[in-house]
């Protein structure tokens, strides 16, 4: 059965999955979710995800939600296609597991909060809020720095090629670049090199105009 990909054009989670699948080249089906009219708290959209939040996500019979569990799930049964996003050696696996969660746990919650006030907000016309911007750019920066140590030792995140954690960087990161936020990447060589290079990916370009 067909893979299934339930979610909404602009939303970094839905892209975060999309450009897991164009790293696989996996063959699946696009089901628009329409915010403004609020399907994603319809009764159908709830029974794939409770919180109702996209994306959602079906591969046959499995139903999942969260995008980082789904890349997670893609990377690992899908190990013959395409990009091979995890690493087979446990000890080297580990350390992918740490940058994974250093993602989510350190660099999603201000990175996702600077996107919204520099990016989303000007285009839903609403009014930025400086003090917020200013606050989480402290704390990006302070995310970078670590990065920037780790980058100086290794080409990507989780060693020397590109895996699942460089992977979820790239939503929040592609509306970073387009806001004065950029300053605080660009003022690192070996984050600003990494983010070019991973920005410049086929597959993220495909999953970012597709």
């Amino acid at each position: 059965m067909a893979i299934k990909l339930f979610g909404a054009v602009g939303s970094t989670a839905t892209l975060r999955v999309k450009a897991c699948l164009a790293e696989k080249g996996l063959e699946y089906e696009f089901v628009n979710v329409d915010m403004s009219k609020q399907e994603h708290k319809s009764p159908e959209f709830l029974s794939r995800n409770p919180f109702g939040q996209v994306p959602a996500f079906e591969d046959g019979d499995l139903k999942l939600f969260e995008s980082r569990a789904i890349t997670q799930y893609l990377a690992h049964t899908y190990t013959d296609k395409g990009t091979d996003l995890i690493i087979k050696d446990p000890k080297q696996m580990a350390i992918l597991a740490v940058w994974i969660e250093v993602e989510s746990q350190k660099f999603e919650p201000a990175s996702s909060k600077l996107a919204w006030e520099l990016a989303y907000k000007p285009m839903f016309g609403m009014t930025t809020d400086e003090a917020v911007v200013e606050e989480n750019e402290k704390k990006l920066e302070q995310v970078l720095d670590v990065y920037e140590s780790r980058l100086s030792e290794s080409k990507y995140l989780g060693g020397e090629s590109f895996t699942l954690t460089d992977l979820h960087h790239l939503p929040n990161i592609k509306y970073l670049m387009g806001t004065q936020t950029k300053k605080v990447f660009d003022a690192r060589p070996h984050v600003s090199a990494w983010a070019a290079d991973i920005l410049s990916r086929p597959a993220w370009v495909k999953a970012t105009t597709t």
